[in-house]
Formats: C-alpha cells, structure tokens, sequence
C-alpha cells in the first residue's frame, strides 16, 4: 500500500466514480474537478501519482501538467494523462510536457490497474536507488568522520576506480556497482582510535596493527548484507590492502587470489592519496605519484591495471581537476559561512 493518496483529476463526476470505483481497494485516493483545485490539493499534501483529464473547462490537463512540472515541490509526481480518444492524437505534447503515460476513455479496468502500479513501482524503484546513494554517502562519511583531512578523497577514488573499470571491461551495471562500493572501502576506520587514526607522525608498529584491523572491520560490519552492492563493498573493504606480491594484508593474498574489484580499487585508491595533503605529508606532485604507480607494477599493484591506468591518464587527470574544483568552492563557501556566523 501506497503511503500518499492518489489524486483523482476529471470536471465529470461519472468519471471520477468510475476511476474510484476501479482503483478504490488498493490505493488511497483523493479527488478534484478542476485544474485549478488539483494545483491547490498538490500544494497542500504529498501526492503518489495524479490521473489527469486534458479536456477541463478553466484550465486544462496540459495546462495543469506544465505547472506541476515547473513547481520543484510537485515535479517529480508521476502524471498519467486520461483523455477521450479523439485527445490521443496529441500524445506527444503530454510527454513533452512531463506526463509518464495515457489512458484513453472509456477505461478499461485492467488497464488502468496495471498502468497505475507500473508507474508506481518505478517511483517506488527510484526512492530505493536514492535511499540506497544516502546510505553509502553515510557509511562513506563515517569511515572518515575523525579522518579530518581526507577531504572528497573517498569520491574521488570512486570516480578513479569507475573509469578503469570500464577501461578494463566491466558491464556499465557492475561499473555503476563498483562506484557505489567503492566509497565504503574504508568504513572500518570508525573502529580505530583517535590516537592512532589522527596521529600526524609515523604510527608504532604496534598502533600499526592496530590500523591494518580496519579491513577486517570494516567486511564485518559490510558483510552482514547479502545485497549485491554491500557484498562488493565488503570484499573492497576486506582487500584492497592486499598486494600483487603477496607482502599486503590481512591475508597476504597474490595477483589474482586478489578479488578484481580490490586490485583496481587499490590503484585508485594510493593514487589520490599521493597527490593529496595529509596530516603526515604534502600533495605528492601527480608525476611523481604516477611514477610510484608505474614502479610498484607487479609489486603492490596488478600490472595490467597498471597498464590501463598509464593509457586512461588524461582521463583520470580531468576527474581530479573536476573535483579539486568542486573541492575549492566547498572550501569557499564553508569559510564565508564561517566568516558570516562570527
């Protein structure tokens, strides 16, 4: 069940019967017979979707339908026209307008059923990707939350990652699914101490296995999902430490015992971290990180990845130009902000 009411659109009440009767068992509904009424019911309350007569006295569907569109407060509620089919004819301008579909009078049921919860499920489809988008941003914040000077490095490194993936050949859907687990790499770092994870010096090598927990961490709190997204961000999470030599942790894995989607996180993720400040160093300059890159081929990293990584390298400057611009208006606008409240 739906949690907001449909909104019912016709100056003929017959109509507004009929659809009620139709659609009355499975979704709450809410009725208008004018355009103008169906502008104020939409202002005043959330609306699932509005089945929208075109032919109205006063004002008509297309005219509704533009204003609804042009209000980011009603934008995104699916409109499906409901017209006489001698209105059909002019199908394209509704969807020009916005409308996600039409139902020609007189209605058939069935019809109307299936139409309603098709579109439905989509909006419903939509929610969850964006609910989904907000959980990694939290799960991705979280793992640097006390890490103060990492910045839009866990974005970046995703964006990083994306493209070598698709220069390496992955489906557009497991690329999509790398950049969204991608971020959650180091979510295991909410599980160290301050003392370790902020300390501007070298770390001891007992604070360093300390540190090196954070992988193991981090699957555990991941794993617990069976979502295919959260998988992924587990197994990038438990290995992207590991190196192609077999020297990396927490199992010391080799080459290709190495899950594909942490080697190429691997690169990704040393690259931004070389040509970024540090609480510990200074932005390497991007030469001297790619030859860092180049050298440890067959050592820390996979060497064909290395290999893609040197042919995409103007691509992957462009994202790091995009984001440190982003980067610098963030800073502009926290230090006016800042600047305001004293």
């Amino acid at each position: 069940m739906i949690s907001h009411p449909i909104l019912i659109v016709d100056d003929e009440p017959t109509n507004l019967a009929l659809l009620h009767q139709i659609l009355k068992d499975d979704y709450p509904l809410i009725f208008a017979n004018s355009g103008q009424e169906a502008l104020l019911m939409s202002a005043k309350q959330p609306i699932s979707m509005i089945l929208l007569d075109i032919q109205m006295p006063e004002m008509s569907g297309y005219e509704v339908c533009s204003a609804l569109k042009a209000d980011p407060m009603t934008a995104s509620i699916p409109v499906i026209f409901v017209t006489a089919l001698n209105d059909y004819g002019n199908e394209e301008t509704g969807f020009l307008l916005g409308c996600v579909d039409y139902l020609i009078k007189p209605v058939v049921p069935s019809l109307v059923r299936s139409r309603v919860r098709t579109h439905l499920s989509l909006v419903q489809a939509s929610q969850l990707k964006q609910s989904q988008r907000d959980t990694i941003f939290i799960l991705g914040e979280a793992g640097h939350y006390r890490d103060n000077d990492t910045g839009l490095h866990i974005w970046r490194m995703a964006a990083y990652s994306k493209t070598l993936a698709k220069a390496l050949g992955w489906t557009e859907p497991n690329v999509e699914l790398l950049e969204l687990a991608a971020p959650m790499h180091d979510t295991g770092k909410i599980g160290i101490p301050d003392s370790i994870l902020c300390k501007p010096g070298k770390l001891t090598p007992e604070e360093w296995k300390i540190m090196q927990t954070h992988s193991q961490i981090g699957y555990d709190i991941l794993s617990k999902s069976d979502a295919p997204l959260l998988k992924l961000a587990a197994e990038i999470a438990l290995h992207h430490h590991e190196k192609w030599n077999g020297t990396g942790y927490p199992n010391a894995l080799k080459e290709k015992d190495i899950p594909e989607s942490a080697r190429i996180v691997a690169i990704a993720d040393v690259f931004d971290a070389l040509t970024m400040d540090r609480s510990y160093k200074k932005a390497w300059p991007v030469e001297q990180a790619i030859n860092m890159i180049k050298e440890n081929a067959a050592q820390h990293f996979d060497p064909y990845m290395v290999s893609c990584f040197m042919d995409i390298l103007p691509q992957l400057l462009t994202i790091k130009m995009q984001w440190e611009n982003i980067e610098s208006i963030c800073l502009a606008y926290n230090k006016q902000h800042k600047t305001q409240i004293l």
